[in-house]
């Protein structure tokens, strides 16, 4: 095959996956935006919607407003009909997600009482409001999320601490089959987590450290602390040992020498380690849901809720809200990721 053929199916291959995983996001922020009616629209829609067409027309012989909503379909269908905006607030809020005050919706709607025609509006949605609703509908969303970013903040330190020092001491001290220690150390990630954290839940329960965020961050750092130690094995290694030598020379200790001459040239070895350690600990389910009981993570919560249509929007706008830090912890890090890998 020609050059220009392969690179045919390297674009072809690339595009692929760029739609594999671009579509189903927009599926998602689309859900997690969609209002409580919108959620039941066949077929989805892959684009956001983020307004309603309605239609109000006043009922003299009932004395109330009919208010319609053009569905995918282009047609106005019936949605709810009341003479009182208040609860007309209320209701385009909770199911169509358009926040309005009383005497907006006043102003608007009081057109089609004194015309007796029906009037057209266009409302925008309020995008973020599935997000707030997230934390109220589901009990515990707020402490699930501090879970989470305990167990991750516990986890990266525990990785970085222990692995980080084994990773030294392999690169620098003269012992027999280190090469055999470094990849040995990898042998525990290749276990799954959840196979490690059956036996260690009565070790955790043992020692008073079940349904924490201690005892889940200790199990998940258990395979990233081999993983640290592979990873800033290698990058200590690429460090001349002339550097340090020249610093103690100079008087400067042990420590100032790391601080201020090692630790700067491994710190995307650490950053690498890092972002491997958080995303570990903060996308987990399986092992936080036979460790954890009252103390959720996000996760967790967002797996468990995942199981009712009617809060299927609220579930969606929970998992943006698990994504964002990882894709901003991500891209934090990736200036010291590029150092290290290009």
């Amino acid at each position: 095959m020609n050059s220009a053929g392969k690179k045919t199916l390297f674009y072809l291959a690339i595009t692929f996956i760029a739609f594999a995983v671009i579509i189903p996001m927009m599926y998602l922020i689309n859900i997690s935006i969609s209002s409580a009616i919108e959620v039941n629209d066949f077929p989805k829609r892959v684009l956001p919607v983020l307004s309603h067409d309605l239609s109000i027309e006043w009922d003299d012989e009932s004395s109330y407003y009919i208010i319609s909503r053009k569905s995918f379909s282009g047609e106005y269908e019936e949605l709810t009909y009341s003479s009182k905006f208040d609860k007309i607030e209320t209701y385009l809020i909770t199911y169509l997600n358009i926040s309005k005050t009383e005497e907006e919706i006043e102003e608007d709607f009081i057109v089609a009482r004194n015309t007796g025609d029906i009037i057209y509006l266009n409302y925008n949605k309020d995008i973020f409001n599935n997000f707030g609703k997230f934390f109220k509908v589901f009990d515990g969303a707020s402490a699930a999320l501090v879970n989470s970013i305990q167990a991750a903040a516990i986890t990266i330190l525990l990785s970085m601490s222990i692995g980080g020092s084994i990773g030294y001491a392999l690169a620098r001290t003269k012992i027999k089959g280190k090469d055999a220690i470094s990849l040995g150390s990898l042998v525990v990630r290749m276990f799954p987590a959840v196979s490690i954290s059956v036996p260690m839940a009565v070790l955790l329960v043992k020692f008073g450290m079940y349904d924490t965020m201690l005892g889940l961050a200790i199990i998940y750092s258990i395979p990233n602390i081999g993983l640290t130690a592979w990873i800033t094995r290698s990058i200590f290694m690429s460090v001349n040992p002339e550097f340090e030598e020249a610093s103690l020379v100079f008087g400067a200790s042990k420590i100032q020498t790391f601080k201020k001459i090692t630790f700067p040239l491994v710190l995307p070895a650490f950053a690498a380690s890092s972002m491997y350690a958080f995303i570990t600990a903060w996308n987990d389910t399986a092992v936080s849901l036979l460790l954890t009981n009252n103390n959720e993570t996000l996760a967790l919560l967002i797996y468990k809720s995942m199981g009712g249509s009617a809060s299927i929007h609220y579930a969606a706008s929970g998992a943006i809200l698990l994504i964002l830090p990882a894709l901003a912890f991500t891209f934090l890090l990736k200036n010291y990721i590029n150092k290290m890998w290009g």
